[in-house]
């Protein structure tokens, strides 16, 4: 079908499981478009708000053709994803991603690309950049020699609830009244909101077809890190902050005490550190020109942090950096029973009968995790995280995305869901650092005379002969861990007390 000027546009978005996408996809939808997503797991999509309002097309934007089914029909392509999570090659995995989106958009006669990439620094050259900024230089670059017309729109840090660069803010913020920081807490930056940064990207699926070129995109202020961290502060109502910077703290190093400090592991900590270390402002505003700014846009550094901590306080972080891809953690999803044949599975398995009802039950296992805790043992817990975090892992910071709900995708502490049936089975996979692959299954049955039955079972794949020898290890403690927390669900349900902080 031919759309008219007047008409929405058939946009394709990849990325849309991460932050920046499952927030622009209601966007577009708002905008009166019609939406595709192409993602490697669908499932992840099916419990947004919006998943019923999409199409979603199964692929990866390194396979040609699942790239060419998912452009077909399609006017605009959002390309907001990148490799990082994919190992030491993600650079050369970034550049042949790259690639054949820009070559099926050309064949499948998309009218424009629009790509959301990194603000890099005007008197660096790209050679000395870090392999982050970078490789989403490249990228841009790839895709505006695609012959397809393309948007490439650069951002430096990007302040919304839930994003990685708001939560490095917040929690350095709040949990250290005074610090120690790495030298580039004085780089000047200019960043800009998350809504800003959303309203661009909407507005430039309608850029005329001649326009292919970059965009710089920022908020009205341009501050020092040092800067930010104080304007958090008095925003969030919180004491004056002693920052004092310490030169010696290299990117790698100040990665790691980000990562002991904040929920942001290492491994997502690095490219921001080694990000932070240039100075990244806007040379243009161009942009406007074709997404004009209303009043009072883009929003003020302050305004942005002011509906961040509004979002975060009322509990509707819609996306978060955690609902992509950590890079190190394994991503298998658990397979079914008969494919174990032959290959070693341990397992533990907790049985009780519960005198509450299935509903009743089913909001104590929904909410665990987070501030609810894991209602067995809680220094053991503490530990596991905090030895994950010094591996390099996830921990038990990064919490929950909600209180009380959860959905396919999202991380919770250092597992992520993997599947979930409400009211009847929640599935968790470990993202911690571990010899091996592990799931966490808690079901809930209904019982006789208005009660349920919980059933919890640990499963663990070994990997190698340290994985075996890991199991062997833990075992002892399996009875006080996992025995403790099915006698504490149960008991909790029965109470009526699911949901509080545990």
């Amino acid at each position: 079908m031919e759309s008219r000027d007047d008409d929405g546009l058939r946009c394709l978005v990849t990325g849309a499981t991460g932050y920046i996408g499952g927030r622009l996809v209601p966007e577009l939808l708002d905008a009166g478009h019609t939406v595709r997503c192409l993602a490697r797991s669908p499932e992840k999509l099916r419990d947004y708000p919006w998943a019923g309002d999409v199409e979603v097309s199964k692929g990866d934007v390194t396979d040609a053709e699942s790239v060419a089914a998912a452009m077909e029909g399609m006017e605009v392509a959002y390309y907001l994803v990148h490799a990082l999570s994919s190992g030491a090659d993600f650079e050369e995995t970034d550049r042949k991603a790259a690639r054949i989106f820009g070559e099926q958009a050309r064949a499948a006669g998309i009218r424009r690309i629009v790509y959301l990439g990194g603000l890099t620094p005007a008197d660096v050259p790209e050679p000395e950049l870090s392999p982050h900024l970078r490789s989403r230089a490249e990228v841009g670059r790839i895709l505006l020699d695609s012959g397809v017309p393309t948007a490439a729109l650069r951002a430096a840090v990007i302040i919304g609830a839930g994003s990685a660069s708001f939560e490095m803010l917040r929690y350095l913020t709040e949990r250290l009244p005074v610090m120690v920081t790495p030298s580039w807490v004085s780089t000047r930056i200019q960043p800009i909101g998350v809504r800003d940064v959303l309203r661009y990207l909407v507005g430039s699926a309608r850029m005329p077809s001649e326009v292919n070129r970059t965009f710089d995109i920022c908020g009205p202020d341009v501050m020092t890190y040092r800067a930010m961290m104080e304007k958090y502060a008095e925003v969030a109502g919180l004491p004056h902050r002693l920052i004092l910077p310490v030169p010696m703290l290299t990117p790698r190093l100040s990665s790691h005490w980000i990562g002991l400090v904040t929920p942001v592991p290492a491994s997502i900590a690095r490219p921001l550190a080694e990000s932070l270390r240039y100075e990244v402002v806007c040379h243009e505003h161009d942009i406007a020109d074709h997404v004009p700014d209303g009043a009072g846009q883009p929003f003020s550094f302050a305004t942005a942090l002011g509906l961040a901590l509004q979002r975060v306080r009322e509990a509707r972080v819609t996306t978060r950096w955690s609902s992509a891809s950590t890079p190190g953690i394994p991503s298998d999803p658990l397979p079914t029973d008969p494919d174990w044949a032959g290959g070693s599975l341990y397992t533990d398995v907790r049985e009780h009968d519960v005198d509450a009802s299935p509903e009743a039950l089913w909001r104590v296992v929904e909410g665990i995790g987070g501030d609810n805790g894991w209602y067995s043992f809680p220094l053991a817990w503490a530990v596991r995280g905090w030895m994950d975090r010094l591996t390099g892992g996830v921990g038990l910071r990064r919490g929950r995305r909600d209180a009380q709900r959860l959905r396919v995708g999202d991380s919770l502490d250092f597992w992520r869901v993997e599947e979930i049936e409400p009211g009847r089975l929640l599935r968790l996979r470990a993202e911690m650092r571990l010899p091996g692959l592990a799931w966490l299954e808690m079901h809930v049955e209904e019982g006789e005379g208005g009660r349920s039955h919980y059933r919890q079972r640990a499963i663990f794949h070994p990997s190698g002969l340290l994985g075996h020898a890991y199991w062997w290890s833990v075992s002892p403690f399996h009875a006080i861990v996992f025995g403790g927390m099915s006698r504490n669900i149960a008991r909790a349900a029965g109470k009526g007390t699911g949901g509080g902080p545990r």
